[in-house]
């Protein structure tokens, strides 16, 4: 596991096998103080453009610091964790004018990474957010991805002006760009490969939302830094609160939590049912 002070962000996560899970670009397009594209951004205090501020807030561009003293949490049995904090600065407040704490709990066991990202309000009024761990998931390729969980479901779709539609298809695929904020999801999402036969499983909680996106060719070609044929081997699906923004009162404290594990499948041949993966059958 690698963590950048740099947006607080995890840029790197692998298996047993030493192979990369998280999707994340060639760091010689990286354009500091700018967010990395690739491993586990967090957007905070705005999604997307959903409110006033820069896209997808500020949180990601910040540089975050060790938490020296982090609120009691249950005892990680992990093989490592890093808490990290993010406080408000006089910069921050003359675009969000609101005091803050953001701290992250990064934890890695055997298989599985958690996050458990916590925002304090210490001012002395109310204020609202919305947030998003943005998943880059490393693909053998985007054609062969599946996304079980979502089905039935409403969503907002960014690329119809925020138009509400609902999920008709049986499982999400993909042969074209898609940015979609799906609502009031599940806890838990399956991700599958079929060519590298691995499923990853997102579970989640205090984050009702979930957002699927993959640029396809003519996007990331005007994403400078994308690589024209890298949106092949990604795919991003979030933990999120988008819908209905977190309000939080003065000294009041919100936490969610995100565990992201991967499991051996090959759903072809149906050594894995994704449903049995889905509802915890498996």
């Amino acid at each position: 596991m690698m963590v950048l002070f740099q947006g607080g962000q995890v840029v790197s996560w692998k298996n047993e096998r030493r192979e990369e899970l998280l999707f994340r670009i060639n760091k010689t397009l990286w354009k500091p103080p700018k967010a990395i594209r690739g491993g586990i951004p967090i957007s905070f205090p705005q999604f997307g453009s959903f409110g006033s501020l820069e896209r997808h807030g500020f949180a990601r561009n910040r540089v975050w610091s060790l938490d020296d003293s982090p609120s009691p949490l249950p005892a990680a049995n992990s093989q490592s964790t890093v808490d990290l904090i993010l406080k408000s600065t006089e910069e921050d407040l003359k675009t969000w004018p609101h005091r803050f704490e953001v701290r992250l709990r990064i934890s890695l066991s055997a298989g599985k990474l958690t996050l458990i990202p916590r925002v304090r309000n210490i001012d002395n009024k109310p204020f609202s957010f919305t947030i998003s761990l943005r998943n880059y998931l490393s693909v053998s390729d985007i054609s062969e991805v599946r996304v079980e969980g979502l089905e039935t479901l409403d969503y907002f779709d960014n690329l119809q002006q925020r138009e509400r539609y609902t999920e008709q298809a049986d499982a999400i695929t993909f042969d074209s760009e898609i940015d979609r904020v799906y609502l009031s999801t599940p806890k838990k999402i399956a991700i599958i490969d079929h060519e590298k036969k691995r499923t990853y499983v997102i579970q989640k909680e205090g984050m009702p939302d979930a957002v699927v996106w993959n640029p396809w060719d003519k996007k990331a070609k005007s994403l400078p830094d994308l690589g024209d044929e890298d949106y092949k081997k990604m795919l991003c699906v979030d933990s999120a609160a988008v819908e209905t923004p977190i309000v939080l009162k003065p000294s009041e404290e919100w936490k969610g939590r995100q565990e992201l594990s991967t499991v051996s499948s090959s759903y072809c041949s149906g050594q894995l049912d994704p449903r049995k993966v889905l509802y915890g059958l498996a």
